[in-house]
């Protein structure tokens, strides 16, 4: 199994632990920073930062809930 988990935050991110590539529309790799622990992935479309989250879904009201369905 692998050592990655994906966390989806309630009105917020998505967020990325352990070692992981992202990549673009192009398949080129985004660079990033080999010593932070976890990456937050935007899933509200707000961020100036995407793809990755700066924290715009506080001011935009995204709402979203996912639970896993038993």
């Amino acid at each position: 199994m692998s050592d990655v988990s994906i966390r989806i935050r309630d009105h917020g991110p998505l967020l990325i632990e352990g070692p992981f590539t992202l990549l673009d529309g192009e398949g080129n790799p985004l660079p990033l920073d080999a010593t932070k622990p976890a990456f937050a992935l935007c899933r509200c479309g707000a961020s100036a930062n995407k793809p990755f989250c700066d924290g715009a879904h506080k001011g935009c009201e995204f709402k979203a809930e996912t639970r896993a369905t038993p």
